[in-house]
């Protein structure tokens, strides 16, 4: 059935429901005169007026007429108390969910178009909360009781769950009307049956069931506690586990905020990021990008000769990158901001208590609150004979390659996404010749297909040989080369290698530290509440031993919510933010995103515009020879609100962030069309992007009327400002 004409008739008996009541207002004494007339009837047909008083409840209720407060009282007045609350409870509530239904089948798309990506947290929170917000909103006669059913209309909560909270949160206030209606003889005006005093009284009946959650919350807690002997005193506020990001970021808002934290580290102080990872990681790519501007010196109108590749001075230099770095993390100087750094191994004893292994020996300290952050670690993937080829990984091959004097010649990288995508390149630019193996059927799959087929291309240029579609099957050394054998298409064959690097993906550090025996849950991460807390408040966890990202920058994000809940709560508590989270690929060209794709917008169905601007256009592109890759964005039809970015080539990295302040502060394209960007930058095509979007947006019809006006400002006939009725000729 189309929504059109529905819709029409629906809004038509609206308009004469309306317009009936404003030439015949309702009042005490017009309903007194109704219930008059209609007494005699009701002695002789009494089953028939109770079905046509319920049948009138019901479509008032779905047109969101305003004659229900009328209504109850005239069913109080003509059937009793017991039957009119049966009779009125009922039929409110059938009403109330036919005008939910026609909301939901009518509006719920338009508008869940509109929201975009935000429509999954409102489906989140009322999963969560639904029930318990909707019975406040039907124990508070002062919130409109037809707005409540046609917002509720617009959310997921169930038809069935709508209804009976309904039929048991509006009992209370209909109670009140009907009891009413039965000495509708003493009333003289509705206000005696608002006050003040029965209003608040039921706001009070409307937090009940808030009050009722937390005290399940407390009892809940007081149960998981149950076993434990809780400490007299406590020896810090707050324990942190891990000095990677989330623990570095963690312990400083701690000891900024002058609570007594002690942060505990097993091995290198920065953690994998520093060490491993991001830093050692871009040092290599810098080295590879400055090799592959030299061989491609004639594009610049240079004459060079090929670079000539010192590799043990190149793993030296990402040695010295790592030392440069390492101050900012150092022990030294969270001790000098207040925190107290041990060097040890970790472990829970009960949800207070930290026992601390070291050099020193071992020792034990209580906290208040223990934030979990752990991190993670190169997965190995359970493949037959991988221990037979000695493999390296993004946390092993910086010691393992070091001193060597040349760069290995046959390379083998396992893992198509963004660690074995920049390690590919990276050594490929440094002369050695590289094979990269991924099962799917692309690279960097969380990306829109073009942006794999991109830099699919620009690996290959480099030298790198793409093995998509092709699954690993076993490792293995014969006559002392190593190799590895893949299938394609049923097709096997073996690809020998002097290294192989395993890059599939990074697993959380769950073992060893207790979680065990406190019983805390584990998956493939922690389990955490919305504010970071495990099965015990008190312990929270951040950073990749967290999930659902494994990113640096969100690590960092994670441990200003886990260090003020941990040290606030249960005074107050913060839910971690993850609607607007960006990352990038630093490959050449680099690929960086926030919000949705173009693919992750068609999967969920979500309504949008694509606007896309190439790098080609741009002149400082141009001048830089960097022209591959784009800018897209995609936005709400029809309006500027932003609901994703992709944005791949040189400094992508950095452009993001122009639309990742946009749509944190929930500013749209217009406002970026309308910021002064230096000329000539990269960063104008952020700007260019947007005028693109803002050229498929201007008003026909107002671009004709400005014609016509230049044109009578030119000398023309005033009468051409007139709209047009039909097809302009030529002047």
């Amino acid at each position: 059935m189309r929504r059109g004409p529905v819709l029409a008739v629906l809004l038509a008996a609206i308009v004469v429901g309306l317009t009936l009541l404003w030439r015949y207002p309702v009042g005490l004494e017009t309903l007194r005169g109704w219930l008059a007339a209609v007494q005699d009837w009701r002695m002789a047909h009494p089953l028939a007026l109770a079905a046509g008083v319920f049948g009138l409840y019901v479509v008032t209720t779905a047109l969101s007429l305003p004659l229900a407060t009328w209504l109850t009282l005239g069913a109080g007045a003509l059937f009793g108390f017991w039957q009119g609350l049966l009779l009125v409870s009922f039929a409110s509530t059938l009403g109330a969910t036919l005008a939910f239904l026609a909301a939901r089948w009518l509006f719920r798309d338009w508008v869940a178009a509109r929201l975009g990506g935000r429509i999954e947290a409102i489906r989140q929170g009322v999963a969560r909360d639904g029930a318990f917000y909707l019975f406040t909103l039907r124990l508070i006669p002062a919130v409109p009781f037809f707005a409540v059913n046609l917002l509720m209309g617009l959310t997921p909560i169930k038809a069935w769950t709508f209804y009976w909270v309904s039929q048991v949160g509006m009992l209370a206030g209909t109670a009140v009307y009907v009891n009413a209606g039965t000495q509708l003889a003493q009333i003289d005006s509705l206000s005696g049956l608002a006050s003040p005093l029965l209003l608040g009284s039921f706001a009070l009946l409307g937090i009940f069931p808030w009050i009722a959650r937390a005290a399940l919350r407390l009892l809940k807690r007081r149960r998981v506690y149950a076993r434990w002997s809780r400490p007299a005193r406590f020896d810090r506020n707050m324990i942190v586990i891990g000095a990677g990001a989330a623990g570095l970021v963690s312990s400083y808002i701690a000891a900024a905020t002058k609570a007594k934290v002690t942060l505990i580290e097993s091995h290198r102080m920065g953690g994998d990021c520093l060490n491993y990872g991001c830093v050692p990681s871009k040092a290599l790519l810098a080295t590879a990008k400055a090799a592959h501007l030299q061989r491609h010196a004639a594009d610049y109108g240079l004459e060079a000769p090929a670079p000539k590749l010192r590799f043990a001075e190149v793993m030296e230099r990402i040695h010295k990158v790592i030392d440069g770095i390492a101050p900012h993390d150092s022990v030294e100087r969270y001790e000098g901001l207040g925190v107290e750094v041990r060097l040890g191994r970790a472990r829970l004893i009960d949800p207070w208590t930290v026992e601390i292994t070291g050099a020193e020996g071992t020792t034990r300290l209580t906290a208040r609150a223990i934030v979990l952050a752990t991190g993670a670690a190169p997965f190995m993937p359970p493949l037959p004979g991988l221990d037979t080829v000695d493999p390296l990984t993004s946390d092993t091959l910086w010691e393992a390659l070091r001193g060597r004097p040349e760069v290995p010649r046959r390379i083998a990288v396992l893992g198509g996404g963004p660690i074995g995508t920049e390690l590919s390149q990276g050594f490929a630019r440094l002369g050695a010749e590289v094979s990269q193996i991924e099962m799917g059927e692309r690279l960097l799959p969380r990306e829109d297909p073009e942006v794999s087929a991109l830099v699919r291309r620009s690996l290959e240029a480099d030298g790198v040989k793409v093995l998509t579609g092709h699954k690993a099957l076993a490792c293995g050394v014969e006559g002392g080369d190593k190799w590895i054998e893949v299938e394609a298409d049923g097709a096997r064959r073996r690809i020998v290698f002097d290294e192989l690097i395993v890059a599939v993906g990074r697993a959380a550090r769950l073992q060893g530290y207790g979680l065990e025996e406190l019983g805390i849950p584990t998956g493939r991460v922690i389990e955490t509440d919305a504010w970071l807390q495990t099965l015990y408040p008190n312990i929270l966890a951040a950073g990749d031993v967290a999930g659902p990202y494994q990113f640096t920058h969100t690590a960092a994000h994670q441990a200003w919510f886990a260090a003020v809940n941990g040290l606030l709560a249960p005074f107050w508590r913060v839910k971690a933010d993850y609607r607007v989270i960006p990352w990038a690929t630093f490959c050449d060209p680099e690929v960086a995103r926030v919000g949705l794709s173009e693919a992750e917008a068609k999967e969920q169905g979500i309504a949008h515009e694509v606007t896309r601007f190439e790098l080609a256009e741009l002149d400082r592109a141009i001048a830089d020879g960097a022209t591959a890759g784009f800018v897209k964005v995609l936005t709400v039809p029809g309006r500027d609100r932003i609901l994703g970015v992709t944005i791949v080539g040189a400094h992508a990295g950095e452009l993001i962030a122009e639309y990742v302040l946009a749509m944190k502060q929930g500013l749209g394209l217009n406002k970026i069309l309308g910021t002064i960007h230096i000329y000539p930058t990269m960063a104008e095509a952020n700007k260019y992007a947007a005028g693109a979007w803002k050229r498929e947006h201007v008003n026909p019809r107002l671009l004709a009327l400005a014609e016509r006006f230049h044109r009578w400002r030119r000398g023309g006939d005033p009468a051409s400002l007139r709209p047009a009725t039909g097809t302009d000729g030529d002047d």
